[in-house]
């Protein structure tokens, strides 16, 4: 049975009529798709006991019919009023649509309103968030190898970005140079925009790489990721230019071995938070616990985060199949910022990581 065929028999096991899927991401899983609409309509429509069809714009319609979706596909021009004719071709399946399926943490209240106007006496109550994650959560053999092959050329980028690393050079310079170098190998799109921060600018987990320059005798993050025929790696690196003082070289010490002791203990059984903690409780014993300030990890895939979160409060077991990131961190401001990160795929008997690249503190420039 294909995911597409679980969604259906879903459905049908739900008792509704038809669910209304329009996360691209969801759609490229299901169809093999891959598009991002932007402000156009882009949506799957799901029957019971009917063929499913794709309903997208019109500069659309020939790639779907590309890739070999085998079901109907009907597209539209900016003029027109995309939730009528959704509606059209839905009631010429079923006259009195009443339950449906949505993704409530995709849709908007200003589509849900459009399609409300169509189907004013149907319910959109049923949620098929939760189903599409579960789907996603454990990746097939296929899978794992397009996410392998992600992570060499993150590898290949972490390789290209410190040896880019010169004093005087730009956080902006580093990443230009990694990126093209990955473009020459035709690797053209990056899993998210490449971050690279120096000194005390690592302290900011969520900045942004910047025109801040590479002065010497500090710590440089690195978290970056390419796309390999739709699924991504994910991956952190922290290195030192010069000479660290005693608070960077511990710093690291201490993220390091918290990143090496969770990834070495994932396993299947083992929760999400037990991992976490595992994580976790190497930092604080050190005395950083309050500069630890996320999440131990997220699922990963075709997107960098997916379900589930590795966090204190989730008791989901690990399962062979699943595949997340393990990424301790410590971010003490006006000093310095580590970060250490593998995405790995829990196996029979532990985890396998997709990037090899070393983790023991590196000095380049």
């Amino acid at each position: 049975m294909t995911q597409l065929e679980k969604v259906q028999q879903w459905v049908s096991d739900q008792e509704l009529d038809a669910a209304y899927l329009s996360d691209p991401m969801t759609i490229t899983y299901l169809t093999g798709f891959n598009s991002d609409p932007i402000e156009r309509i882009l949506a799957l429509i799901v029957f019971p006991d009917q063929d499913p069809f794709l309903f997208a714009p019109a500069l659309e319609v020939e790639a779907i019919k590309d890739t070999g979706w085998k079901y109907p596909v009907y597209g539209y021009l900016d003029h027109e009023h995309p939730f009528e004719m959704i509606a059209n071709q839905v009631f010429k399946r079923n006259s009195n649509p009443k339950n449906w399926g949505i993704e409530k943490s995709q849709l908007t209240i200003d589509r849900l309103n459009s399609l409300t106007e169509q189907f004013p006496k149907a319910h959109f109550d049923m949620d098929v968030t939760e189903l599409i994650q579960r789907l996603r959560l454990i990746k097939n053999q296929d899978e794992i190898e397009k996410l392998n092959e992600a992570g060499k050329w993150a590898d290949f980028a972490f390789k290209t970005g410190f040896e880019a690393v010169k004093i005087g050079q730009t956080e902006q310079q580093v990443a230009a140079q990694l990126e093209y170098a990955l473009k020459q190998h035709g690797i053209m799109q990056m899993s998210f925009e490449t971050l690279i921060q120096a000194g005390a600018h690592a302290a900011e987990p969520h900045g942004a790489t910047a025109a801040n320059k590479i002065t010497g005798d500090e710590l440089i993050l690195f978290d970056l990721g390419t796309v390999f025929e739709g699924y991504i790696s994910d991956a952190s690196r922290t290195v030192a230019v010069g000479k660290l003082n005693d608070k960077q070289a511990d710093i690291y010490k201490v993220c390091l071995e918290a990143q090496l002791t969770a990834q070495a203990a994932a396993k299947p059984g083992l929760t999400a938070e037990q991992l976490d903690k595992i994580a976790r409780d190497v930092i604080t014993k050190a005395g950083y616990g309050d500069y630890f300030i996320h999440r131990l990890g997220h699922g990963m895939g075709m997107s960098e985060h997916e379900f589930p979160s590795i966090m204190e409060g989730n008791t989901m077991q690990l399962e062979p199949g699943m595949c997340f990131s393990i990424e301790p961190g410590i971010y003490i401001p006006g000093v310095a910022g580590v970060r250490i990160e593998d995405c790995v795929h829990i196996t029979a008997d532990g985890c396998l990581p997709f990037t090899h690249t070393p983790k023991e503190l590196t000095y380049v420039g």
